[in-house]
């Protein structure tokens, strides 16, 4: 594989959304791909312009194949796809599915995976070839709690996979995205806490704060100190601040420290929204654009907000935003009419 600016670790399901309609009185679904790994790197090529790369694996049948063509329009590399022999039903190994409803006003979004027992649940360190994937040139892996939430195994497939990353010099960053599904009757959030420890030590960019209590600007400096002092190799820690009126109308914005300073973006208040997944993988990509290409913290975190608000008033996980669109509403505060 030829050099690449990031390379994601996680599943990659396919979304099925009825629109404005509920799951269980649909008769019709669009599909997309995502995964909250797989956004960010979908999202650094299609409206940053950078190389990105995906490592997972699918069951090698027909909606494994459409989960392809859809990272493929996403100019993803799936070079390190591992391909799954499917058994005929699922019994073995299988897909990860995500019926998901964006909800409107008084109505919350709503998800229903159906992702037991999928491909990338089962990958195992020795199933990748780590040092040639990073030793092509990689300058940073990015994968997270969602991963690590889907078997016991996972965690063991991070560790390989930044202890890589390490040997060749990849900047690391997680996404601690705590899903309370994926660790019912597994330990909960207090297992989750324990196999996030376990890998934060090898961790320079955290996105998320471990707490259950709301973050605010006044609290953030304190949850860092905690976090520097438990995890010293961290030199990046971001969050999205987020009040939610109601499904459609969000308070948006985030928080930086980086190595001591701290930046706080604009808080967008009254965002008009009309799908709230895959925001703070907006907020991730757009910052890690900034950060690789040496943009101010100031302005980075303000890319960040910028370009998670733009993956908001679109319909699918993933960004359909431009670069452009994300400089210009970085640097204003409403967007206008362009023409």
């Amino acid at each position: 594989m030829t050099a690449v600016d990031l390379v994601a670790l996680g599943e990659v399901m396919l979304r099925l959304d009825p629109g404005e309609g509920r799951v269980r009185t649909a008769r019709s679904f669009s599909v997309w791909e995502g995964g909250g790994e797989y956004n960010v790197a979908r999202a650094l090529r299609r409206c940053f312009g950078l190389r990105t790369a995906i490592v997972t694996a699918l069951a090698d049948n027909e909606v494994g194949r459409l989960v392809e063509d859809l990272m493929l329009a996403g100019g993803v590399d799936t070079s390190h796809v591992a391909w799954l022999p499917y058994d005929g039903i699922g019994r073995e190994v299988r897909n990860g599915l995500n019926f998901v409803e964006r909800g409107f006003g008084v109505r919350a979004p709503l998800g229903v995976s159906d992702r037991g027992n999928t491909a990338v649940a089962q990958l195992r360190p020795s199933d990748v070839d780590w040092d040639a994937l990073f030793g092509g040139g990689v300058r940073w892996l990015h994968t997270g709690g969602i991963l690590a939430g889907l078997s016991d195994t996972t965690p063991d497939l991070i560790e390989a996979a930044i202890d890589a990353a390490h040997r060749h010099g990849a900047t690391v960053s997680y996404d601690l995205n705590y899903r309370a599904s994926l660790w019912h009757g597994r330990g909960g959030r207090e297992r989750a806490q324990e196999v996030n420890r376990r890998l934060l030590s090898g961790v320079d960019v955290l996105f998320g704060v471990p707490t259950e209590a709301p973050v605010s600007a006044a609290t953030f400096a304190g949850h860092v100190d905690d976090l520097v002092k438990e995890f010293p190799r961290l030199r990046v820690v971001a969050t999205t601040l987020r009040r939610v009126h109601s499904t459609n109308v969000h308070d948006w914005g985030a928080i930086v420290w980086r190595d001591g300073e701290i930046a706080e973006s604009r808080m967008r208040e009254g965002l008009a929204v009309l799908d709230r997944i895959g925001g703070g993988d907006g907020f991730a990509s757009g910052l890690i654009y900034g950060l690789l290409t040496g943009l101010d913290l100031s302005l980075a975190v303000e890319y960040g907000v910028a370009h998670g608000a733009l993956a908001m008033t679109t319909p699918g996980d993933t960004s359909m935003a431009t670069l452009a669109e994300v400089a210009a509403l970085a640097t204003t505060a409403v967007a206008d009419v362009s023409r």
